[in-house]
Formats: C-alpha cells, sequence, structure tokens
C-alpha cells in the first residue's frame, strides 16, 4: 500500500501577495503543511506541487521532493485541484510508480496537525470510505440564517426559525485542509469527494481560512492563543 501526500502550492495569489512562501509565526507558511504530513508518518513519498521556482527551492529545502514543475494547464486560474492530482498520478505513471491512495494537502494550513492526518488515513479504511475530508460543525443552525431584503432583516425561512435547535440534523461545511482519496476512486469519478466519501469531524481550532489580509492577522492571532507564542 503505497501513499502520496500533494501539497499543491501554486505561485500566484492575488489578495495575499505570495502567501505560500510568506513567513507565519516564525517560518514559511508552506512549512506547516510539510511538517504535518513528515511527521503523520504515513507518506511514502511527500511532494509539492508548485509552478513557482523559488516555492520549488523552499520545498526541497524543507525535505518535500519537487520532481517536477507544474504544466502551464495546471498552473492556470481555470485549473481545478483534480487537474493537479492527475497531473501527478500520469507524471509518476510514466516512470512507473503507482499510488494506492493519495491525499491533497493544501498549503495554507497553520493548525493541521499530524495527528488529524493519521487519524483521517486510517479511518477512510476503517470505515470502509474510498475518501474521507475534514469538515467542522456549523457554530449555529444554519436553518436559522437571516438575509437583508430592501433593508430589511428578515428570516431566510421562517417557519425553519421555530424548530429548536436539538431537533435540527447537525451540519458541516469543508474545512479545506486537506483530502484523502483512493487514487482508483479519484480516477473513476474525477473528484476528491467521490460518492463514498467520509467525514473527519475536526474541532473548530483547527479549521481557519486565509485568504485576505484580514484572515491573516485572525489566523496569526488564533495561533498565538492556542500555542501560548
Amino acid at each position: 500500500m503505497k501513499t502520496i501526500a500533494i501539497i499543491t502550492a501554486r505561485g500566484g495569489s492575488k489578495r495575499i501577495p505570495r502567501k505560500n512562501i510568506k513567513e507565519f509565526m516564525g517560518k514559511p507558511m508552506l512549512a506547516y503543511a510539510i511538517e504535518a504530513a513528515q511527521k503523520s508518518g504515513i507518506f511514502d513519498t511527500v511532494i509539492v506541487s508548485t509552478d513557482d521556482e523559488e516555492i520549488a527551492a523552499l520545498a526541497k529545502n524543507l525535505g518535500a521532493e519537487v520532481p517536477f514543475m507544474r504544466s502551464a494547464k495546471t498552473s492556470s486560474d481555470y485549473a481545478i485541484t483534480y487537474d493537479v492530482l492527475e497531473e501527478v498520478l500520469a507524471e509518476y505513471k510514466k516512470i512507473n510508480i503507482g499510488f494506492d491512495t493519495l491525499c491533497c494537502i493544501y498549503p495554507c494550513v497553520p493548525f493541521l496537525t499530524a495527528d488529524s492526518l493519521y487519524k483521517a488515513y486510517n479511518q477512510m479504511f476503517s470505515d470502509s470510505h474510498d475518501a474521507v475530508m475534514p469538515v467542522c460543525k456549523y457554530p449555529v443552525p444554519i436553518e436559522w440564517a437571516m438575509i437583508i431584503s430592501e433593508g430589511k432583516l428578515m428570516p431566510n425561512d421562517r417557519a425553519a426559525q421555530l424548530i429548536r435547535s436539538q431537533d435540527l440534523v447537525p451540519k458541516y461545511y469543508d474545512a479545506g485542509m486537506f483530502y484523502f482519496c483512493k487514487t482508483s476512486a479519484l480516477l473513476e469519478h474525477k473528484t476528491l469527494v467521490p460518492p463514498n466519501t467520509g467525514a473527519y469531524i475536526i474541532d473548530e481550532t483547527e479549521c481557519q481560512d486565509i485568504d485576505t489580509l484580514e484572515d491573516w492577522k485572525s489566523a496569526e492571532l488564533k495561533y498565538k492563543i492556542i500555542k501560548g507564542a
């Protein structure tokens, strides 16, 4: 059983320039994803897929592999994550190397732990899933959502407002951190979330979107609180 971690770190970042290698709490952001993958002990290979020479050099210095650079197709603004993963598998296939399982890890995950990767990986097999993705529980029922219409605040669904929280089924959202998938299922369904996908529920302390400078500042504050830095 061979497993590969593919960290997708494209060079372009419009809202936070050079986000993937920008220093976060003392080290490059990319380092957190690489270190978590390495420490989990479950991967035969940890690679970084990038189109950027500076990112590639940093990744190698951090102990990851960069066996090839991304093509122009998978480096464009229109490429999706599946395209990147398919390209990596295809390039390895050219040299007769295959992987039974892969884990796509996004590069801006300073709260990702090796323990979460390890547990999610094992859960995929123990629960007989083809894939597993981390999710967080919505802090409040989404059925109680409000909208603003013509300057007035009103319930999105008035009937749902009357339902007690304990009578509602919990809802979850994609944490956007990593995706485990059996390669056969990935290639068959052409998605990281095939029909037989399990949920690895993580605590909200591990979940943090970092898309804007405001997100970045919030993540730094959160990191200081959690890590006591």
